[in-house]
């Protein structure tokens, strides 16, 4: 039984790439992670009670995004950003707009409305009847930025229609006429431009694969995390679900933060993070999952630190060594009783 966390170490092209996974309330558990701590935030709330989550829909509620939002500013580190995925329920013929309270919250709390990106699913996948409206097919993935974004790394996968064709820049002016671009003369046009902020990608139709009731793509994440983020930094997402974020995360080098107060979905991260699949992707099947227990035996001889998230005082903790034939149940020497960076990974 998973007590409270569990904590993963990949090897990853001779580097230590880290994940901390994290069970229990976000609000609660986001104050163990340090101010300015966080790079990128990929993540997708409620969406107001489209979806039931095991019966915990009714736990959410704006008294919780507001204090997710807010506590998101103090995380992220400046010239961070925050992908907020996020759509709005139909109530007697209305949207409720909790979408647009949301960005507008973040804006009061610091994040500049860096953009406003639309996920086109491609179908219709909502609930809803189609006698009054169109079939709502997208939803929107609001960019926030703590100041001038750190990194952008943006995507070029547009085909262009006159590949190899030159033209002459010109610069479009207020008042709609246009001029010379400045100096910048002819150009000719790549093969491939930059994607625009409407991104085509379609859910998971499978029930077999799918893991969670609001599970988003594999490729949404990823292409988020390559465009606003660098290897080596932290990722965090405080609606961990089914772990899409925290797996592409880590399959691009970067170290994760994940948080779900779920215990089902907790297990369900878990097992898709570590799973055959990820180790293909050039991946050390290998690793740790910690475990906290209650009933470690407390040594008297120990130095270690009585605030440990990892141990809890106790100066050891068990461990599950999961292999690709095997598994074995250890116990490990915490890290605060070693004092060795990193060392309450290792066996």
């Amino acid at each position: 039984m998973i007590e409270r966390e569990a904590a993963f170490l990949y090897p990853l092209e001779g580097r230590r790439s880290t994940m901390r996974l994290m069970l229990g309330d976000c609000i609660e558990r986001m104050k163990e992670i340090d101010d300015g701590s966080v790079d990128l935030t990929v993540t997708s709330p409620p969406y107001d009670n489209l979806r039931t989550y095991n019966g915990n829909n009714a736990l959410w509620g704006e008294h919780v995004w507001k204090a997710v939002i807010k506590d998101l500013y103090r995380v992220t580190k400046d010239g961070g950003v925050v992908v907020w995925v996020v759509g709005d329920a139909t109530i007697k013929g209305s949207e409720t707009g909790t979408s647009f309270k949301q960005a507008l919250w973040a804006m009061e709390c610091g994040f500049r409305l860096h953009d406003t990106m639309i996920w086109n699913k491609g179908n219709f996948t909502a609930v809803g009847a189609l006698k009054t409206r169109y079939a709502p097919v997208f939803e929107y993935m609001f960019v926030w930025a703590k100041g001038r974004p750190s990194a952008f790394n943006p995507i070029k996968d547009r085909k262009n229609k006159h590949y190899g064709d030159t033209y002459h820049q010109t610069v479009r002016q207020a008042d709609g006429t246009t001029k010379d671009g400045h100096g910048k003369g002819t150009k000719k046009i790549a093969e491939w431009g930059q994607r625009h902020n409407i991104w085509l990608l379609y859910p998971e139709q499978s029930n077999a694969k799918r893991c969670h009731p609001a599970q988003y793509p594999e490729s949404l994440a990823r292409d988020h995390i390559l465009s606003w983020s660098n290897e080596g930094d932290t990722v965090f997402d405080p609606f961990l679900g089914s772990g899409t974020t925290g797996k592409m995360a880590l399959l691009h080098g970067r170290k994760f933060i994940g948080i779900e107060r779920d215990p089902e979905y907790f297990r369900v991260a878990i097992e898709r993070i570590s799973s055959p699949n990820v180790a293909k992707a050039g991946l050390s099947v290998g690793f740790i999952q910690a475990k906290l227990f209650s009933n470690i035996e407390e040594t008297k001889d120990h130095l270690a630190d009585p605030d440990c998230c990892m141990c809890e005082g106790r100066g050891f903790y068990k461990a599950l060594c999961v292999g690709e034939y095997d598994e074995q149940e250890i116990t490990v020497q915490c890290a605060c009783k070693r004092k060795q960076n990193l060392s309450r990974f290792d066996v």
